[in-house]
């Protein structure tokens, strides 16, 4: 694709930074330098740089969730109101996950009625994990139960969880633990069952699925080292594993990409840049060079597999 406005790209994974949220999260160095730069005119300039076409935009680590309840509302409501007057502003260019407060049941469920039914939100986000539960974990069914009777698409970014913050302080947490963090809710949502529970939540993960591909000969086993995991897997984990969609952010190399292609089916592999820590035509260019992909199965990449997820711009 030599004409860049043709491609008509759909990023899934991108991230705002609402005026109120930074002003909430003031002097606890949880936010990075590209966070606090972003603004909607930036973002944009670098979706037409790409050929995207859509960005839909959810908050970034660390999220909306800091074990207090009433701030966890509070950050839900400032960051979808916010995405919400984004997208009111750019009709065709800006859709919404609605952030939850996962752990907070009931704030969640409040959460995704406004967000779904009022703002019109296009999905949900989660993160990969709370505190020492990853989120296939049970104590977080009635959320999912909601979600999967509402039918929603279900985007999901890497945090760190307690576990391993700082284990290596010569090393940022996003180098190692987001993918490996991933990896643990994919492992957790498919092989503690609730993908099959759930089957009408569509799920999107992060950086390409984190380190799941590469650890796929430990996951095929996984149901045999464990009997009572069979039921979660009768067809194996691929089989699972292939229900969901996963995206390139991060993630655009040959490696990462040939090694995901292997695994799902190339209808389940969607665009992500995770601007504004990267830019859009950079993974664009790295998709390409990758040569892992042929201009058909960019395309897909590129738009047609995000399409059946997002009605509203389908329509």
């Amino acid at each position: 694709m030599t004409d860049i406005a043709a491609r008509r790209i759909i990023d899934v994974h991108a991230h705002l930074t609402p005026p109120a949220y930074v002003q909430d999260l003031a002097g606890a160095g949880d936010l990075q330098a590209p966070t606090l730069r972003w603004n909607i005119g930036n973002h944009i300039e670098d979706m037409d740089k790409a050929g995207v076409e859509w960005s839909i935009l959810s908050v970034t680590t660390p999220g909306v969730w800091f074990k207090d309840v009433a701030r966890g509302r509070k950050l839900s409501r400032i960051t979808n109101d916010y995405a919400a007057e984004m997208a009111q502003k750019h009709p065709k260019r800006i859709g919404q996950f609605a952030a939850i407060p996962v752990p907070d049941t009931e704030g969640s469920l409040r959460e995704i009625e406004y967000g779904l039914d009022k703002l019109k939100a296009d999905g949900v986000a989660a993160f990969t994990s709370y505190g020492d539960k990853w989120l296939g974990d049970p104590a977080f069914d009635p959320v999912m139960a909601d979600l999967n009777r509402r039918k929603a698409v279900l985007y999901v970014h890497p945090t760190t969880a307690d576990c391993c913050k700082n284990i290596q302080p010569y090393i940022r947490d996003a180098v190692i633990e987001y993918g490996t963090d991933t990896t643990r809710a994919i492992a957790s949502w498919i092989l503690q069952g609730a993908g099959r529970k759930f089957p009408d939540i569509t799920v999107i993960w992060s950086h390409a699925g984190g380190t799941m591909p590469f650890l796929i000969e430990r996951f095929d086993r996984a149901a045999d080292l464990n009997k009572d995991l069979k039921p979660n897997v009768p067809n194996g984990f691929r089989a699972e594993a292939a229900k969901c969609f996963y995206d390139t952010a991060q993630s655009s190399n040959e490696v990462s990409m040939g090694a995901l292609k292997k695994v799902v089916p190339m209808s389940q592999i969607v665009f992500g840049t995770d601007y504004p820590f990267r830019t859009a035509d950079d993974h664009v260019q790295r998709l390409i060079k990758g040569g892992v992909f042929s201009p058909a199965e960019l395309a897909q990449i590129y738009r047609s597999n995000a399409l059946p997820l997002l009605p509203r711009i389908r329509g």
